[in-house]
């Protein structure tokens, strides 16, 4: 295994002390979450509901320990996390085995997120009910995107209110070159959810605007519902390489949102505050304005 040089002591030291304050921590544990995407800063500042401007100073403290980098797209700021620090600092204490484990990853530019490991039994497992007009692109997606990443604690269906007869080519196209199994992915009809003999559902998510003002049928149980509207991308079709890119946006777009879905303490945070955290979720980038305009989950 080739192994960098070892990064002088005052390098090392200020990862340390960059890291030592709690705020900083978790904005760095927030970013690993969301490689090799990135957040904006507003994003990073409602999902961890601390001030802008109290943000700025310990994103500027990360960035200059080489723990965070940044980048301008148009009017906004990117910060992403950089894992590597995590390799210099094993180097540096000595810690073989987890330098392998961060050198033997696969380059974040050219990866996405794969399947998390199930470390121990979850207290349960989380029914997820994902919802566009279609389903047959944007719900579809998160679907494949939930199933896979938190896989073990979370179980994801999609269903739309008028459902295509098949899957948008581009969908399975992109999700094949991705890794993900899409041989069970197919539109579905919202109606077989409300069924007395369907799975209960934990959580209702709307990543449609169109959908989100029908009126849906009543779901068994009382599961918490949440919007995120993204914009629809179901009418574009064919090898154009800007329907494409719309369909790689898109995925972005709800990767960000459910890995950070997937990672909240469902089992422990209370509920009000689990319900600003799914609704401050929805805010991130890439959402519609009826979206950001919402007042409630």
């Amino acid at each position: 295994m080739h192994m960098r040089a070892q990064p002088p002591t005052r390098e090392i030291a200020a990862v340390f002390a960059a890291l030592s304050q709690e705020t900083r921590l978790e904005a760095y544990r927030l970013l690993l979450r969301y490689q090799p995407f990135g957040l904006k800063a507003g994003d990073i500042s409602r999902l961890l509901f601390i001030p802008h401007n109290t943000l700025s100073t310990h994103l500027r403290i990360l960035e200059v320990a080489g723990l965070v980098h940044s980048r301008k797209e148009g009017r906004s700021v990117i910060y992403v996390a950089n894992a590597d620090r995590f390799e210099d600092t094993a180097v540096f204490l000595g810690l073989a085995r987890a330098a392998s484990w961060l050198e033997d990853r696969t380059s974040p530019a050219v990866s996405y997120p794969s399947k998390r490991e199930v470390l121990e039994a979850p207290d349960r497992i989380y029914n997820v009910l994902i919802l566009c007009s279609a389903n047959s692109a944007r719900s579809l997606m998160a679907e494949a995107i939930v199933n896979r990443e938190g896989y073990g604690k979370f179980c994801a269906f999609s269903a739309g209110s008028a459902p295509k007869h098949s899957p948008n080519p581009l969908t399975i196209e992109l999700l094949d070159k991705l890794g993900y199994d899409t041989s069970s992915l197919e539109p579905k009809s919202w109606v077989q959810f409300a069924e007395p003999d369907a799975p209960q559902m934990d959580f209702v998510i709307t990543v449609c605007d169109r959908v989100s003002g029908e009126e849906c049928p009543v779901w068994p149980g009382h599961p918490l519902l949440a919007h995120w509207g993204i914009p629809s991308i179901a009418e574009l079709n064919g090898s154009c390489s800007k329907n494409r890119a719309a369909f790689n946006e898109t995925y972005r777009n709800l990767m960000n949102r459910f890995t950070a879905f997937i990672n909240l303490d469902v089992d422990n945070l209370p509920l009000n505050e689990l319900k600003q955290q799914i609704q401050a979720i929805g805010r991130i980038e890439g959402a519609t304005e009826k979206t950001l305009h919402q007042t409630e989950v």
